[in-house]
């Protein structure tokens, strides 16, 4: 079995003597130039339209792909906040994989007690997405 390392971020010591650090202080100022924020608030605000007009039964031809976009963001967002330790790429596969498997088991599991709808299978998603990203964000990390 092969062992993950976590990389820390953080003050490492340059050849010079300084102290570099890693993340927003290493990139360039300017307006434009740190898009997560928003790109993450514009993927929040179409989720959350996409599982709203799931929820209200809407006609809109939109309905479709936002509700699908909400059904795999909403849990990949939560599986990516407790895998932080991995490498970007490895966290995202992880995480979209992670969604789908979610949604397997739920779709699954709404089955087999025959209970299906599209309701119950977007309110399971957002309560299982809100415990996963809740779990993460009051579980502190331990220092070493």
């Amino acid at each position: 079995m092969q062992t993950i390392r976590i990389k820390r971020l953080g003050k490492r010591p340059s050849a010079d003597g300084s102290s570099s650090t890693d993340g927003a202080e290493r990139a360039r100022p300017g307006p434009g130039r740190d898009l997560s924020p928003l790109l993450a608030g514009a993927a929040t605000a179409v989720g959350g339209f996409g599982a709203l007009l799931a929820l209200v039964d809407s006609g809109s031809p939109l309905r479709g792909p936002l509700t699908l976009f909400f059904l795999l963001a909403a849990p990949a967002t939560a599986i990516g906040a407790a895998l932080r330790g991995l490498e970007p790429f490895g966290r995202a596969l992880a995480a979209v994989a992670g969604a789908i498997v979610l949604n397997m088991l739920v779709a699954q599991g709404m089955l087999a007690v025959h209970r299906w709808s599209v309701r119950g299978g977007i309110i399971a998603m957002t309560v299982i997405s809100f415990l996963l990203l809740l779990s993460c964000v009051t579980v502190k990390p331990t220092k070493r």
